[in-house]
């Protein structure tokens, strides 16, 4: 090693998860928003993996961060999946990625995404049939009035 470690000779010798046979953290983030993001398309995991040129299991290996996602794979998953590659960044925290990896854009996805506030509304079941309902509405002027009355009734709770 030389007298300044590089950023992957750092992140061995502080004993990586590689060297342990785990998932290393920001795997299994990354996986967590490939997954986030599937679902919320209503996207099966059989339908992402032939879109990838993958099978269904190696698409959940990526999804638990068993497997790690190569740059180009990165960028394939950000073409079918609609998003910028950052989103796969967004929302981690800094204990994971160190300071600025979890850092966003301004007017990015993840800001739209601060509107559900901070804790897991968005993964929930819940949430995602919503918004899976939501969009299947066909009549662009319907869509904003239901958006318009949820967000009356929401903000008369508050």
């Amino acid at each position: 090693m030389s007298e300044f470690p590089t950023a992957s000779e750092d992140y061995v010798s502080a004993g990586s998860p590689e060297r342990e046979g785990r998932s290393s953290p920001v795997d299994v983030h990354v996986g967590g928003r490939i997954r986030l993001r599937r679902t919320l398309l209503g996207m099966s995991q059989e339908r992402l993996g032939e879109a990838l040129g993958l099978t269904f299991q190696q698409v959940q290996k990526y999804e638990r961060g068993a497997n790690r996602v190569s740059a180009s794979r990165l960028f394939d998953l950000s073409r079918v999946l609609d998003v910028p590659i950052s989103f796969f960044y967004d929302d981690m925290p800094e204990e994971i990625g160190g300071p600025g990896l979890g850092s966003r854009a301004p007017g990015g996805f993840a800001d739209a995404q601060d509107a559900f506030g901070q804790d897991e509304a968005l993964h929930r079941r819940e949430t995602l049939e919503l918004v899976r309902a939501y969009y299947r509405i066909g009549d662009p002027a319907l869509r904003r009035r239901i958006f318009d009355l949820i967000k009356t009734m929401g903000s008369s709770e508050a």
